[in-house]
């Protein structure tokens, strides 16, 4: 298993986000340079891996918040296929967004307990077949939105309150 270049392992390798009174997440990339599909259009595609890697850890951080206190959801991301295909169009590359380029993403994870306990852990790959048919699908512009959605949906299904204590 590699984990990211050494230039890179500061910005985004582990990530803990949380408070006092809510659950924490970390998340870690695993080998991102075989990952199907983190492309740019025309953005440098470092620059570009960083930022929807952040993005990532963000969302995961404002979800585990919803976790009690002393829970941390640790995540391991294996690998990513954004929502549509990176295209030549004339001089540059933009990224097409139809129905058959669907968003998936693979990874592990535990939840941990306060005293260091396993309370849940699984293997997941998740992806949206039908993310262009959803009723909100063309209301968001927003930074990964298909994969946001699909990540809350499954968030939903297998932290609610019942199955974390």
């Amino acid at each position: 298993m590699r984990i990211l270049r050494a230039s890179l392992i500061p910005l985004f390798l582990l990530t803990t986000v949380g408070s006092a009174v809510a659950g924490e997440s970390e998340v870690t990339w695993t080998d991102p340079d075989k990952y199907t599909d983190v492309r740019s259009g025309n953005e440098n595609r470092k620059h570009f891996k960083e930022r929807i890697f952040k993005s990532f850890e963000k969302h995961f951080a404002k979800l585990s918040q919803k976790l009690p206190e002393g829970k941390t959801l640790k995540i391991n991301v294996t690998n990513v296929d954004l929502a549509g295909d990176v295209r030549f169009s004339s001089m540059q590359q933009i990224r097409i967004v139809k129905d058959i380029y669907i968003p998936r993403l693979e990874f592990s994870y535990e939840l941990v307990n306060a005293d260091k306990s396993l309370a849940a852990s699984g293997e997941v790959d998740l992806k949206d077949m039908g993310f262009m048919t959803s009723s909100s699908a063309y209301k968001s512009s927003s930074d990964l939105y298909y994969e946001k959605r699909m990540i809350n949906k499954w968030f939903k299904n297998n932290f609610i309150p019942d199955k974390i204590d």
